[in-house]
């Protein structure tokens, strides 16, 4: 046994002998102990008696095999055999989507043969830390990081969003990446903080970067950093938003937003652990989870010409999809609830009540702009109240969206021509002619996304 080793017990299971030895190679300096199984059936057994940091399991067994099945078959017994296991499938080059499979099936990570022996020491490094801090926090009396004072929780029991809390308690404690797809205002960046305050990465930063708020030429130096003299405005050296999060959390909300062109250097980034600032050529060695967030269709995302292919296998390691509202309306009165309490004692008023009439409106609306429309609502019902008890007037509920003929859209001559009052009308008929889909109705007015974003904030949309 070696000492002075970082951890004590690593297994490689590979029926290819070259295999055995090079991982033992590169492991031998992080473990006390290297064992090389070239048998699977052998593999069970040792990991019900010694409970290793690290298992590294080859996807295929059987000469010509190229379908993984006995490498994923083997994962869930060894994970049903101790469900605090860490992972690393070995994957052939192109076996992304086997790597993708094996994580949702629990695996934490993956390598690609041929492997870097830099990436796979990092890769194993990272994973055997990985063990030591879930089994610690497997330990009686370990919980999850107490919700920081004023953030808002998560509220929701409908079935819909108890298949989302189920998803959340299953992939915080692991390193998987995670996208969070849903409509707009349907809680994302809840979803992405639930998952950092129960992740092992909770005492570290989680750090937010709105991809739909960035101007698409300054998303390179916020996210990789830039060195002075790198453009003509970096007078001094500033470090990006993934080096920012090193240890902890990067949210990547409006996912979709990332330029083509940036997309490589992100993937890089994810696969390498290590970032460039621009106009440096010296890498940065980074260790951050990453959960992406957008409201993109999957059929979008599925796109080549808006998103690739790799990079989103990287990032859906474990996916999550938000319910719009109206999917979920069991839950409108305890968000009803929250809100009340939230914004009286925010306003100094008096809670007010709710009068059976408004309940029935408020459960029945569809809520197009989701959770955040419905808090809008509230908000603008606590400040305006006259009277104890809120009624359906209080809310003004706008009608459910109609298909409506172009031209009715531009004010006729006898109508309203109050601009902001225009500019509203306008921007609510995009957006439900749309779907509440950003791009599209953005594209519809002729509007950058951030400008979109910003008329939604002043109209309280």
């Amino acid at each position: 046994m070696k000492q002075g080793a970082e951890h004590e017990l690593a297994v490689v299971v590979d029926d290819d002998e070259d295999i055995l030895v090079a991982a033992r190679l590169v492991l031998r300096g992080l473990f006390r102990e290297v064992v090389t199984l070239s048998r699977p059936e052998e593999a069970v057994a040792l990991v019900a008696a010694r409970a290793p940091d690290v298992v590294l399991l080859d996807a295929n067994f059987a000469r010509g095999a190229t379908d993984a099945a006995e490498g994923l078959a083997l994962l869930d017994r060894l994970l049903a055999t101790d469900p605090q296991l860490i992972v690393v499938m070995i994957t052939a080059h192109a076996g992304v989507n086997v790597a993708v499979e094996a994580m949702k099936r629990g695996a934490t990570d993956f390598v690609s043969k041929p492997w870097s022996n830099d990436r796979l020491a990092s890769t194993v490094r990272t994973a055997a830390a990985l063990s030591r801090s879930r089994r610690s926090a497997a330990s009686p009396g370990a919980g999850s990081v107490p919700r920081p004072a004023g953030e808002t929780p998560l509220i929701g029991q409908a079935p819909a969003m108890a298949r989302v809390h189920s998803l959340i308690a299953r992939a915080a404690p692991t390193d998987a990446n995670v996208l969070v797809l849903g409509e707009n205002g349907t809680g994302k960046e809840l979803v992405a903080r639930e998952l950092h305050r129960q992740s092992l990465r909770a005492a570290k930063p989680m750090v937010t970067v709105d991809l739909g708020a960035v101007a698409s030429n300054l998303i390179d130096s916020e996210l990789f950093g830039h060195v002075k003299g790198a453009f003509t405005d970096a007078r001094t050296d500033r470090v990006g938003r993934i080096q920012a999060a090193d240890g902890g959390t990067l949210f990547l909300d409006e996912i979709g937003n990332l330029p083509l062109a940036l997309q490589p250097k992100l993937l890089t980034a994810l696969e390498q652990r290590v970032v460039t600032p621009v106009g440096s050529n010296r890498p940065v060695p980074v260790d951050i989870r990453v959960i992406a967030a957008t409201n993109l269709t999957p059929e979008m995302l599925r796109d080549p010409r808006q998103f690739r292919q790799d990079l989103l296998f990287r990032l859906n390691t474990v996916e999550i999809d938000l319910p719009p509202l109206r999917e979920r309306r069991a839950d409108i009165p305890a968000l009803i609830d929250h809100y009340l309490a939230l914004y009286a004692e925010r306003y100094r008023r008096p809670p007010p009540g709710l009068t059976p009439a408004a309940l029935d409106a408020l459960v029945a609306h569809d809520w197009p702009g989701n959770v955040r429309a419905l808090r809008h609502a509230i908000e603008r019902a606590v400040i305006l109240a006259r009277d104890a008890a809120l009624t359906p007037d209080d809310f003004a509920l706008t009608p459910p969206a109609r298909v409506i003929a172009p031209e009715a859209v531009v004010p006729a001559a006898s109508a309203d021509l109050n601009l902001d009052r225009v500019e509203r009308r306008l921007v609510e008929e995009a957006l439900r002619k749309h779907g509440y889909n950003i791009s599209g109705a953005a594209a519809e007015l002729g509007l950058s996304r951030a400008a979109l974003y910003r008329r939604m904030e002043k109209h309280g949309l």
